[in-house]
């Protein structure tokens, strides 16, 4: 899926999860966890 690879989503998801981790530091491990997530479901729609 191209979307999060040359789209603007990505930079725009970047931006927000980096000032989600300087705003609440603790909230790191789920913000992680949830784009590894959605990056791995994306991943595996676009090779079916």
């Amino acid at each position: 899926m191209a979307i999060l690879g040359n789209g603007i989503l990505s930079p725009v998801v970047s931006l927000i999860f980096g000032i989600l981790v300087l705003v609440f530091p603790r909230i790191l491990n789920y913000l992680i966890g949830g784009y590894l997530i959605v990056i791995g479901i994306l991943g595996i729609i676009g090779t079916l």
